[in-house]
Parts: C-alpha cells; sequence; structure tokens
C-alpha cells in the first residue's frame, strides 16, 4: 500500500504496516462518511495543486510522522518530505513536513493526519517531560495498557519517543499478576505458583499491596514486584528487604510533584498510566503555501 521508502521505515520503527493501513482506512471513511468533501470540492478545482506545511505551535518532542505521511500516501500525496525525525525535541514553528500535491488530496488528508500527529506527540512530549523530572535517579518511566482501544501500539511507540519504557504489549506476551487474580486464586503465592507453573517461560509480574505480601514472596521465582498504592516509605522499605533479588515497580498514586520521592527510594520503574490516558494533544497545524 505505501511506497517502499515508507515501509521500509515502519518495519525500522517496529510498528505494523497493516495495522496502520487499517487505523487510517477507519480514519477517512469516519470523515467520508459513504460521501465526498463537499465544501473541498465546492471550492477547489479537480486538478488544483499546492504547496503546504505541517508545523507545530508549542514546544514537544514529535511523534507519528510516520503515520502522517502513510496518511498523505493512502490519500494519494506522494511528494513530500519528512523535516524531523520521531523523537527529536522541537521549538514551536519548526518545519516539521512539506507537501506538494493535489489540493483535493491534501485536504482530506490533512485532519487525520493531524489527529495521528497531535495525538501521539502529546504522548511522547509527557513522557519526556516524565523522564526528564527523574533523570538524576535509575528509575525508568513505564507505561500501562491504559491506551486508546486500537492504537496501543503506536501510542506505546509515542512512550518510546518521549524517552520511556514499553510495559508489556499484550496480555498474552507476559504475565502480570493483580489484586483481583490474587484474589480469585487465593492469595498471593497461590497465584504465582500457577502462573509460573503454566508459564515457565514467560516474564512474570505479582502486584502486592503490603509488606507483608511481599514477604511472602520472597524465595520464589517472579521477575517484577509491583508495589500498588504503597507510599514512598513503604517502597524504601520494599527495595530494602528485596535487596536486588527481582525488580520493582512502584504504581499508584504517582504524580510529577512526588515522582522525586518514589525514584529516590531505589525501584526500578515507575508506572504511569497518565501517559497514554491523560496527555494533551500537542498543537500541531497545516498552512497551506499557495498554488504549486
Amino acid at each position: 500500500m505505501f511506497s517502499p521508502q515508507l515501509s521500509k521505515k515502519i518495519a525500522n520503527a517496529q510498528l505494523n504496516e497493516s495495522a496502520i493501513e487499517n487505523l487510517i482506512k477507519l480514519a477517512i471513511d469516519e470523515d467520508l462518511a459513504g460521501g465526498s468533501d463537499v465544501t473541498t470540492t465546492a471550492t477547489i478545482a479537480s486538478e488544483q495543486e499546492s504547496i503546504a506545511e505541517f508545523r507545530n505551535r508549542k514546544t514537544g518532542v514529535i511523534s507519528g510522522l510516520l503515520i502522517a505521511a502513510a496518511v498523505l500516501e493512502y490519500c494519494g500525496v506522494t511528494d513530500y518530505e519528512l523535516l524531523k525525525n520521531d523523537g527529536d525535541f522541537v521549538q514551536p514553528n519548526t518545519l516539521l513536513i512539506r507537501v506538494h500535491g493535489n489540493t483535493r488530496s491534501i485536504l482530506l488528508a490533512e485532519r487525520t493526519a493531524l489527529n495521528f500527529l497531535g495525538r501521539l506527540s502529546g504522548i511522547s512530549s509527557l513522557t519526556n517531560i516524565w523522564v526528564a523530572e527523574v533523570a538524576d535517579f535509575k528509575v525508568h518511566i513505564r507505561d500501562t495498557r491504559k491506551t486508546t482501544p486500537g492504537y496501543r501500539e503506536l501510542e506505546k511507540f509515542a512512550v518510546r519517543m518521549g524517552g520511556g519504557t514499553n510495559h508489556r504489549m499484550s496480555l498474552s506476551d507476559a504475565a502480570l499478576i493483580k489484586d483481583n487474580h490474587v484474589l480469585a486464586a487465593g492469595g498471593v503465592v497461590k497465584a504465582l505458583i500457577d502462573v509460573s507453573s503454566k508459564n515457565p517461560s514467560l516474564p512474570i509480574e505479582i502486584e502486592v499491596d503490603t509488606i507483608e505480601q511481599l514477604r511472602e514472596i520472597l524465595e520464589l521465582k517472579v521477575d517484577l514486584v509491583m508495589l500498588d498504592n504503597m507510599s514512598p516509605e513503604q517502597c524504601r522499605a520494599a527495595v530494602q528487604l528485596v535487596n536486588g533479588k527481582f525488580k520493582l515497580e512502584a504504581s499508584g498514586g504517582i504524580t510529577l510533584d512526588n515522582a522525586k520521592a518514589y525514584a529516590v527510594t531505589g525501584v526500578d520503574y515507575l508506572a504511569i498510566g497518565a501517559l497514554t490516558h491523560s496527555a494533551t494533544s500537542l498543537d500541531i497545524g497545516l498552512d497551506f503555501l499557495g498554488d504549486k
């Protein structure tokens, strides 16, 4: 569907080209709703061509340029130039993409391309703020599965572009035993043994709510323990208790205001659902420069 050059870039970014195409088709179909762009077709001749530029209005970390390029190609616009790379930190009014092509086609692509660019750049920009806040510590900022349905791969890509780390992509690539699993199974030890016996080759993480629960699993095989809604003081005690036997992740109640207080405890990860569920889109626009 896409040009060989773009397909190669998408693959190098570890993104699924077919999934991207499906999302773009869904977005364009939603925009047209079985009809046409009545405003554009009424005001612009079918043969008209234009030059246009994508520029950001606010400072941030850009991500989604490859997706915007895919939107352009999907809409028949193949003469474009990416002036920045995903993951670049940019000042306001930076030229991101220059486009040459059929005016109607550019306008059809405009909103969908901007929606992807703004949403993903908002996530990477917010992630970058979190990463910078704890840069003096060994801790990693990590995302969750609190993503927009259908957009998980792209949103987690945006987290990486902002300097963050991805948690599991799906329910099948790693085990995460949460409080409801523990309750249903009859305790943390029982839940952990059940999961590890049936999935011996998968990474296993388990959530604990108290230091007492953590003590129960100290001698069991586990890769990572999530410290759920624990205070910084409790996290520090957990780090001392575990003493490097497995990695620890603090989750719940963490804000930018207290991120350093958690980071200094020595935990390995801070789980931040807000990276994806509360990111504000970065303001990006498309401006026409005139006829081609």
